[in-house]
């Protein structure tokens, strides 16, 4: 997918979150909020599979040995997290994702949480 495509782009990345969204939501709703990181990483690659939406999962993010939980259509990030609340650092976490590499957006979220909110993070770009 290009990142240069305009509304194009801004409807495929909604269409694209939306499905992302469902996909964590199911997963919270099946696993609840006390299971560990890695069961909730299997059930959302699980789910990705069964809905046919195209991932890759725990890649190297550029030269920078930094490791992110997948990489949506080729376009997005999801950082997933199971602690109990999240830290600037974890956001920071995700824009250094994005600013090592081509991506624009990042979706977090938090599955310790009891009521699951997943944070879009847009990397900004200079003027």
């Amino acid at each position: 997918m290009s990142t240069n495509g305009g509304n194009q782009n801004k409807l495929l990345y909604g269409e694209l979150s939306y499905s992302i969204n469902g996909v964590l939501f199911e997963t919270h709703n099946e696993l609840g909020q006390f299971a560990r990181e890695k069961q909730y990483s299997d059930s959302v690659e699980k789910k990705f599979i069964e809905k046919k939406i195209p991932y890759k999962r725990e890649l190297l993010v550029g030269d920078s040995g930094n490791i992110f939980d997948f990489l949506v259509d080729d376009s997005v990030v999801v950082e997933l997290k199971c602690k109990p609340f999240l830290l600037n650092s974890d956001y920071d976490q995700v824009k250094r994702y994005l600013q090592s590499s081509d991506l624009e957006l990042g979706i977090l979220v938090n599955f310790r949480s009891k009521y699951l909110q997943p944070k879009r993070i847009i990397r900004k770009r200079p003027n």
